[in-house]
């Protein structure tokens, strides 16, 4: 008879936020209206888009926000102030 081991991904605290919902805080400002968030309990990273929507934080993702990160930071030094 076989016997099954048990999931490698299982753990106490994947099960608390699929239960509970995830408690995020955010980790990194990519703009005054983008943001990544990392989950306090589990460790999940996610950010919000352009949309409005929330989505994991793939590599894809990373690299659109360090873009934009650079982007914005050179945008804010070069305007001027009154």
């Amino acid at each position: 008879m076989k016997s099954t081991s048990p999931n490698q991904n299982f753990s106490l605290t994947s099960i608390f936020c699929s239960t509970f919902g995830h408690r995020y805080e955010k980790s990194k400002k990519i703009t005054n209206h983008i943001s990544e968030y990392k989950c306090k309990t589990c460790g999940q990273e996610v950010t919000n888009v352009v949309s409005g929507r929330i989505e994991i934080l793939t590599f894809k993702n990373r690299k659109i926000n360090a873009c934009l990160s650079e982007f914005f930071q050179k945008k804010l030094q070069q305007t001027p102030t009154h």
